[in-house]
């Protein structure tokens, strides 16, 4: 009898080990670091593969494999929604035109505090609903809540929401979600083509073509070179999935390491407290940390004192993550750093007397790496056809954030 067919006998005693091995690897796990073994990707099909996170907890959204849900059972609650947000964006051409599922109201749009008439929106209803998508919106969002106490969630139509996050906003009792999900896929071809920029030196390529020289040189393989990951969500698993198809080891960094215990993308799993191990053992360094006050700055001196010599560090998550004068050091002469590909910086845009602009190994993109002809008005479309039908049926919402953590 082969080991399908005798387990095949015991159907309950199977579903009692599959259920008891997350809490064993928590409570094995010690938070340092932990390597998976060749059986990972077998191991991975009893918790989902690419979106095991979501399968196994139900709780985020991703464009490529989530499901739209099925929403034809009854409303049972109102929903009365402000947006903070421009009135003028074409991407939310949607909420503002009345395009709304059954039972959902928009009461009024702003884009700062004073936009929102007090005495008039309460004759409309109690709002309940604040739909953001306003960069400037962290001020006006603390008078939003303190003038309406009624509101119970807000949805944030970007991933990050570092603009947002406050003492307000951490004591407000009302659910936050955001957009997680909605931008990886196009982050993770940008990161694949950043590795291949300086694995086959396309800056000289450029050169060659201008000056009209043909002659050869050596490249590098991404095959079996290391791929580093600074914060393992939903963009940095993205990255990896597509890592993995090129052949590369991946490594990665996270809050809650034992979560990926039987991730089928990533080779290592380090807890928060080894960065200064996960960038020795780099070629290359994918950021993708969200910014909160405990990851400002946590990619500094020390980091580039420990990284791998001839290393590249690509970032797509918040520029002030990374220390920028410790960057701009380890690029320079005598540096470790064999170069940077920035879509995001500490300021922005980036000012014009800034040292990356002249350093010829930064490869730089205006924050543009997943901003397609239609990826804000998808963001919108997630609110109105996935969330907001959700939140009518009292159902759980999609993409929950840690006010206080900040993602």
């Amino acid at each position: 009898m082969n080991l399908i067919s005798l387990l095949s006998q015991f159907p309950r005693a199977v579903l009692l080990i599959a259920s008891l091995v997350p809490a064993f690897a928590t409570a094995a796990f010690s938070g340092t670091n932990f390597r998976l073994s060749a059986q990972r990707n077998s191991a991975s099909a009893l918790f989902g593969g690419y979106n095991s996170d979501v399968a196994m907890g139900g709780k985020f959204w991703n464009r490529e494999t989530s499901v739209r849900g099925d929403f034809s059972g009854p409303v049972v609650r109102e929903a009365r929604i402000l947006a903070l947000a421009d009135p003028h964006d074409p991407d939310n051409i949607d909420l503002y035109t009345g395009n709304l599922p059954e039972g959902a109201r928009l009461l009024a749009v702003g884009a700062t505090a004073a936009d929102f008439d007090v005495a008039e929106i309460k004759t409309l209803g109690a709002p309940n609903v604040l739909f953001v998508s306003h960069a400037a919106a962290r001020g006006p969002l603390r008078e939003i809540l303190e003038n309406f106490p009624t509101i119970c969630w807000i949805h944030s139509r970007s991933a990050g929401v570092d603009f947002i996050t406050s003492d307000c906003l951490a004591r407000s009792s009302a659910l936050l979600t955001n957009a997680k999900g909605m931008y990886s896929s196009t982050l993770a071809e940008y990161s694949m083509m950043a590795c291949s920029y300086f694995a086959k030196d396309l800056p000289r390529l450029m050169r060659q073509k201008c000056d009209n020289v043909w002659q050869k040189y050596d490249v590098l393989e991404l095959r079996g070179a290391t791929f580093g990951v600074v914060g393992y969500g939903d963009i940095g698993r993205a990255c990896a999935k597509l890592a993995n198809a090129y052949g590369m080891k991946v490594v990665a960094l996270r809050r809650n390491p034992a979560a990926s215990m039987y991730d089928p993308y990533c080779d290592k799993i380090y807890g928060m407290n080894k960065l200064d191990e996960l960038m020795a053992e780099s070629d290359y360094i994918l950021c993708a940390a969200p910014l909160t006050e405990a990851t400002r700055g946590m990619v500094g001196k020390d980091a580039f004192s420990a990284v791998k010599e001839g290393a590249v560090i690509i970032n797509v998550g918040r520029g002030p993550v990374i220390d920028e004068k410790a960057l701009i050091m380890a690029l320079g002469s005598g540096g470790r750093l064999k170069g940077a590909a920035l879509d995001v910086t500490t300021i922005e845009p980036l000012p014009r007397d800034s040292l990356l602009w002249e350093m010829e190994n930064v490869l730089l993109s205006p924050h543009n790496m997943d901003m397609t002809a239609t990826f804000m008005k998808e963001s919108t479309h997630f609110f109105l056809e996935e969330n907001l039908p959700r939140f009518m049926r009292e159902l759980d919402l999609y993409n929950p954030v840690d006010k206080t953590a900040g993602y």
